[in-house]
């Protein structure tokens, strides 16, 4: 099938992933950049190694990077032994020409996913990079979700400082045991909106170490509640007007709470104080809309809502899942984000496994 047109790249949709194509070729380049944009992806550029490694040190680890292997300065092998250094998280597939097989195989057996022969056919960089991406989510899941929480603790703790190990200890022991005395039902709710966050976070691009904040903040979203009465926690009637600001000030009082952890962890206190949120700035606390909440908390907000509608509350009996499903879509670009909903679903696609049973 041959190369469509080269053309100005489309401007990516919100929350896509992110993918990194390099190429000292413009043509090559943007031909492949089109292509990943019509999956959906939203794609970054770069003409050489070093400058994609400039750009990664400026952007961020991304989920995937396409290189081409022959490109002057540092090759695309050199470039793959760097970005498997210092961004272990991010798939790297290899472009090369047909007669360069010893080449692919070569960068194979040093961590890249999978490679691409010259001259390029669309149905195969559709098929080939719909298949790492699937294999780099699922590798991701199993590192993040299947590694106990303690295991990721102690793996955090190993790199901080003497005094941001006993801060970070402390506010978590703290955080823990405050909620499991204020209501038996936020922890369970907790853990399981942590789960939904992260899984729905890798949907969206999201790798490396805010995964982990992202994983805290869903356990610890709810943590300004012990400021709150139980009478009011646990009214089963309609609240008062009084009632309902009090309520709202959780998110502010957890804020507060969380403030140690805002140096090393800022991602936890975003999603502790936004999670509330609405898109179309109806939300609270600050009526913040659209872009201008931060992503973390627009994830956070869907996972809370489907937790909180999927079970048992002193208000209210549990909705089904699918109805819960239903809601978000209902909701979909006036509450939450279209693109987190489609990733949380994408996530969790099979609603008779919802909720998640958390051990």
């Amino acid at each position: 099938m041959p190369l469509p047109p080269t053309e100005p790249p489309m401007p990516p949709p919100s929350g896509s992933a992110r993918c990194l194509v390099v190429d000292d070729d413009p043509l090559v380049r943007r031909t492949l950049a089109r292509v990943l944009q019509a999956q959906g992806m939203a794609v970054l550029e770069a003409g050489s190694a070093q400058e994609a490694l400039d750009l990664l040190a400026d952007t961020g680890p991304v989920p995937l990077v396409l290189t081409d292997i022959y490109m002057p300065g540092m090759n695309g092998i050199a470039l793959l032994g760097e970005i498997r250094r210092r961004y272990p998280d991010t798939a790297v597939v290899i472009i090369t020409g047909v007669a360069e097989v010893g080449s692919a195989v070569e960068s194979l057996q040093l961590g890249a996913l999978d490679y691409l022969c010259k001259p390029i056919q669309i149905d195969e960089v559709q098929a080939r990079i719909h298949n790492a991406l699937e294999r780099h989510r699922l590798t991701i899941e199993n590192r993040y979700l299947q590694q106990s929480y303690q295991d990721r603790l102690e793996e955090q703790l190993r790199e901080l400082s003497q005094r941001n190990k006993e801060m970070f200890i402390g506010q978590i022991q703290m955080a823990v045991r405050m909620l499991e005395k204020k209501d038996v039902y936020t922890r369970g709710h907790s853990d399981r909106v942590a789960v939904y966050s992260v899984k729905t976070a890798i949907q969206m691009g999201f790798t490396g170490d805010i995964l982990d904040q992202i994983r805290l903040g869903g356990m610890l979203h709810d943590i300004g509640k012990i400021g709150t009465r139980d009478a009011v926690l646990n009214k089963p009637g309609p609240l008062t007007a009084e009632e309902f600001e009090e309520i709202r000030q959780h998110v502010r009082e957890g804020e507060e709470i969380l403030e140690p952890l805002r140096r090393d962890h800022p991602v936890v206190l975003d999603i502790a104080r936004s999670h509330h949120e609405h898109l179309d700035g109806s939300g609270f606390p600050d009526r913040l809309a659209g872009d201008a909440i931060p992503l973390v908390a627009r994830i956070v907000a869907v996972t809370d809502a489907f937790d909180a509608m999927t079970t048992n509350r002193a208000y209210r009996p549990s909705r089904s899942p699918e109805q819960a499903r239903e809601e978000l879509d209902q909701w979909s670009g006036r509450q939450f984000d279209p693109a987190v909903v489609a990733a949380f679903q994408r996530a969790f696609p099979d609603v008779t496994r919802l909720p998640i049973a958390i051990a």
